[in-house]
C-alpha cells in the first residue's frame, strides 16, 4: 500500500510496508477517554489496519497538560472501561504509563520513556486533524518529531499543512464526543451505539457521570 506524507505543503506518495523489518510497529492513541466510545475504537482500529501495525495502544492520560483544566473521573475507572471496550479486538491494547506516573502528561516525556523501554519498536502517534495546527506549541516538539511518526486523521474543515512530517489517513468521521455521552448519561438518555455494551454496563454499575 501507499501513504501520503506531507511536510511544508509538499506531498509525497510513498510505499508503506512497516512489517518487512524485525522492528515492531506500534500505534499510540492518547486521550482522556472519559469515557472511551465507538469513535475512539474506530479510529484506533482503522489506523492500525491501514498502516499494518502490530498493535495500537490506547493511552489514557493522568492529567492533561492544558491550561484549562478538564474535569475527569479517576484513572482506574477510565482504565477499566478501556479494557472492557477492547477485549474482543486483538489489535488494540492499553498503555497505562501516564496513569502510573501521574501528574501532567507531556507526550515528549512519555514517548522518550517508551522508546527507552522498547528500543526495538517504532511508534506512530495518532492525532486528529484538529490537533495538527497546535503541534508547534507542543512541549519539545522538534525532538519529538524526530523520535516518532505522526499519523494525522483528516477532519473536514481543518488544514493538513504542517511544518512536521505527517502520515495522513482517511477514517470515517463519527461525530461522537465523550462530553456528549456524559451529558446523555446525566440526563438519563440512551447511549446505545455510542459505547460498547460492556462499557455501558460498567457506567451504570458504578453510577458514573450522574453528578
Amino acid at each position: 500500500m501507499t501513504v501520503r506524507l506531507e511536510k511544508n505543503n509538499q506531498i509525497q506518495t510513498l510505499p508503506f510496508s512497516p512489517n518487512q523489518s524485525q522492528r515492531k510497529q506500534v500505534g499510540i492513541l492518547g486521550g482522556n477517554f472519559n469515557p472511551i466510545h465507538l469513535a475512539h475504537l474506530t479510529l484506533a482500529d482503522q489506523v492500525g489496519h491501514a498502516l499494518g501495525l502490530d498493535k495500537v495502544y490506547l493511552m489514557p492520560e493522568s492529567e492533561p497538560p492544558h491550561i484549562d483544566q478538564k474535569d475527569t473521573i479517576a484513572g482506574i475507572h477510565r482504565q477499566k472501561m478501556i479494557e472492557l471496550a477492547i477485549q474482543t479486538n486483538p489489535l488494540l491494547e492499553i498503555e497505562t504509563i501516564e496513569l502510573v506516573r501521574g501528574g501532567k502528561s507531556y507526550t515528549y516525556e512519555t514517548m522518550k520513556t517508551l522508546i527507552e523501554m522498547n528500543p526495538d519498536t517504532d511508534y506512530y502517534f495518532i492525532i486528529g486533524g484538529d490537533m495538527v495546527a497546535y503541534l508547534p506549541k507542543w512541549y519539545n516538539i522538534e525532538k519529538l518529531s524526530q523520535m516518532i511518526r505522526f499519523v494525522g486523521v483528516k477532519r473536514s474543515g481543518y488544514p493538513t499543512e504542517s511544518p512536521y512530517p505527517i502520515i495522513w489517513i482517511d477514517v470515517p468521521l463519527i461525530d461522537i464526543s465523550s462530553s456528549f455521552i456524559r451529558k446523555k448519561v446525566k440526563e438519563g438518555c440512551s447511549t446505545n451505539y455510542f459505547l460498547t455494551a460492556d462499557v455501558q454496563k460498567y457506567i451504570e454499575k458504578e453510577g458514573l457521570y450522574l453528578d
